[in-house]
């Protein structure tokens, strides 16, 4: 497996497949062709069907300023690896093609080509969470501690930083309000929520404080804001929300929460190794389903969990968000992506605190969850799978239209 610095990544919303992807693709492309003034950019599949409501095409354009761009979408054409297809080409001033490539954004902002996925450095020796128990158990260790001889000591200072951009993140959208952009034209919720649970007070306060976290960061992840990858843009509140939440009402250390965000960061990698965090592969059961596993593992850490227990926690958070479909009502991270942030985040909690009142003991393992994530994933139909064309998304059309 990768090193979770690939899953962790710090950009700018609202999607890291349809943003942060191909803004690294169109990053490599130009700068294997420094002299070239114009490019065509052809969007294929999934990647295409939402690629204006999530801006791959400014993101692009962005990316390759001051060059010329042309743009082409063909939402109905995929090509063979990967729904989320994208092909380069950089044109001389005769117009001729001099430099062409194929890539695709298989999500989380990872790339693959015809060589395979890049950066793909291997840092973990073991592949499934069964074999990392047995490890740890043999050793006497834990998942933190795992992650640390994996990766080395420096994996710390990554992580606090990761930590810092998600609470400036929460705090960010807790203050701001407004409109999100876009035809839906959604107004943020995130501070209006926070006031009425400051307001209120037992579970009542504490579920609407959690809701307010996660509605903080996925806002400002809709409004294009800087937010951190966990394990993609449209799941990114899930786990900042329920630490902060964690940090907050249970005084909970920042060096407790750290080691937590590495046992997380470990949860969504075996699902990126062994299964899929892309909503245009498997729906989004691969984003807010991982999402919520890792946020039900590192709660169960951080409240004394043993490691059967936070196995098991994190085996609930994906099996109950099974067939969970990728529906983007205008192809915008707004609808249903907000909400079901701070719903995960919820149940994220409850799966932990499930789990801790279990002895750890139960039927069906995370790495068979994983593995029934990926089947259900290749079940569904195209249409709930991050095109836009079902689902809630189906016939939504502008109210003003």
């Amino acid at each position: 497996m990768q090193s979770i610095r690939e899953l962790y990544k710090i950009g700018f919303g609202p999607s890291s497949s349809h943003t942060i992807g191909p803004v690294r693709a169109s990053g490599i492309f130009r700068n294997k062709n420094p002299k070239i003034e114009n490019f065509k950019v052809t969007i294929y599949g999934s990647l295409a069907a939402t690629g204006k409501g999530h801006h791959t095409d400014i993101a692009i354009e962005k990316t390759l300023f001051p060059k010329k761009v042309e743009i082409i979408w063909k939402p109905d054409e995929e090509l063979p690896l990967h729904p989320n297809g994208l092909f380069f080409q950089a044109l001389n001033e005769n117009n001729s093609v001099v430099d062409e490539w194929t890539v695709y954004s298989i999500g989380g902002g990872d790339l693959k080509d015809s060589k395979g996925i890049l950066n793909d450095k291997i840092v973990y020796k073991h592949k499934s969470l069964d074999d990392i128990l047995s490890w740890c158990n043999n050793e006497g260790k834990t998942f933190w501690e795992y992650v640390e001889d994996c990766e080395g000591s420096d994996i710390w200072e990554f992580l606090e930083d990761v930590w810092r951009l998600m609470k400036a993140t929460i705090i960010n959208g807790l203050e701001n309000e407004g409109v999100l952009p876009g035809e839906i034209r959604l107004p943020r919720k995130a501070a209006t929520y926070y006031m009425k649970a400051m307001n209120s007070t037992g579970a009542v306060k504490n579920r609407g404080l959690l809701f307010a976290y996660a509605l903080a960061v996925s806002e400002e992840n809709a409004n294009g804001g800087e937010i951190v990858t966990a394990p993609t843009c449209g799941s990114s509140g899930v786990l900042p929300a329920l630490l902060y939440f964690l940090k907050r009402e249970d005084h909970i250390t920042d060096k407790r929460i750290v080691r937590a965000l590495a046992t997380a960061g470990l949860i969504g990698n075996i699902v990126k190794r062994n299964g899929s965090i892309s909503g245009a592969e498997v729906g989004c059961q691969g984003e807010i389903g991982t999402a919520c596993a890792m946020a039900a593992a590192a709660a169960a850490q951080v409240m004394g969990g043993s490691l059967r227990q936070i196995e098991y926690a994190a085996e609930m958070g994906l099996e109950h968000n099974l067939g969970l479909t990728c529906d983007p009502v205008g192809g915008y991270v707004q609808i249903p992506c907000i909400e079901r942030n701070a719903i995960a985040a919820g149940k994220a909690q409850e799966c932990a605190v499930y789990a801790l009142f279990s002895d750890g003991g139960h039927k069906i393992s995370f790495d068979r969850a994983v593995q029934t994530m990926v089947e259900t994933g290749r079940d569904l139909q195209s249409a709930y799978r991050e095109t836009g064309i079902g689902g809630l998304a189906k016939g939504w059309k502008p109210f003003n239209k």
